[in-house]
């Protein structure tokens, strides 16, 4: 496993390091068939590729399985998504995240299965229900704006794999709460163990003039959250928080800046 985890990082150095476009994407199309080959080696489950800081790679707090999750940035400031589901079991499966993004008319509203994934990098993966997980992700997207997700992570009796579930309290119809701000701005989203909640800055636009431009849009000091109870997640408003940390979108790419050497990672 470590021949594997130093040949996935001699990849991932040049899916990032490359000034070419072409050459980032054919260094990552090689990093894919490298990582499948690498988790379907046994034990591989076990191993921790603590070296790997392009991928987020999180465990499910019960261990049944573990979801690795990683962006690839292009030069008009969009961004790819790649990601893979490993099932902790006594046979190698393993799931693939397939992006669909940009085919999903309403992506606030649309359950999808692993093959038309709403993809993001996640940063944390919390216990809902039973086989039903909400995943916190981050989702550069635009050369103006960028995202954050709440989603929810299905796992069906069959075996199938779903993104997405009417949980939210403040809008029936919600299948991901979807933030969208200015690349200028850190956005607040954690989850708080303490008081089993899903805490998060008030996004809203600096002017009512740009409503629905989404690069004016950013944090206004207030904060609300998705409190877990019983599957559901009710939406507080205006709750108290302190000392929140900023959010970690400086800890990414921004391909917008060729000065700054291209990394990725959490």
């Amino acid at each position: 496993m470590t021949v594997w985890q130093d040949s996935l990082l001699n990849l991932g150095s040049r899916m990032f390091g490359e000034i070419a476009e072409t050459e980032r994407i054919e260094s990552n199309f090689t990093f894919v068939k490298t990582l499948v080959s690498a988790l379907k080696e046994p034990n591989s489950f076990y191993f921790a590729f603590e070296k790997l800081k392009m991928v987020s790679i999180l465990s499910a707090p019960d261990k049944s399985f573990r979801i690795i999750s990683w962006n690839l940035p292009l030069q008009d400031g969009s961004y790819l998504y790649y990601g893979t589901i490993q099932h902790k079991s006594g046979t190698i499966k393993l799931t693939p995240l397939l992006d669909k993004t940009f085919q999903i008319d309403s992506p606030d509203l649309t359950v999808v299965s692993n093959k038309d994934w709403y993809g993001a990098q996640y940063f944390d993966i919390v216990p809902l229900a039973k086989n039903q997980y909400i995943v916190l992700g981050w989702k550069g997207h635009h050369p103006d704006y960028t995202k954050k997700v709440i989603d929810i992570l299905n796992f069906a009796p069959n075996g199938d794999v779903s993104f997405g579930a009417h949980v939210f309290s403040d809008d029936p119809k919600l299948a991901r709460k979807i933030f969208s701000f200015t690349r200028q701005a850190a956005m607040y989203l954690k989850y708080n163990g303490a008081e089993a909640r899903i805490e998060f800055d008030h996004i809203v636009a600096a002017d009512p003039s740009m409503e629905g431009n989404f690069k004016y849009y950013g944090p206004d000091l207030s904060h609300d959250a998705y409190v877990i109870e019983r599957g559901k997640l009710v939406f507080k408003e205006n709750i108290q928080l302190q000392n929140p940390v900023s959010g970690d979108e400086g800890k990414y790419i921004d391909p917008l800046k060729p000065s700054k050497k291209l990394k990725s990672g959490l």
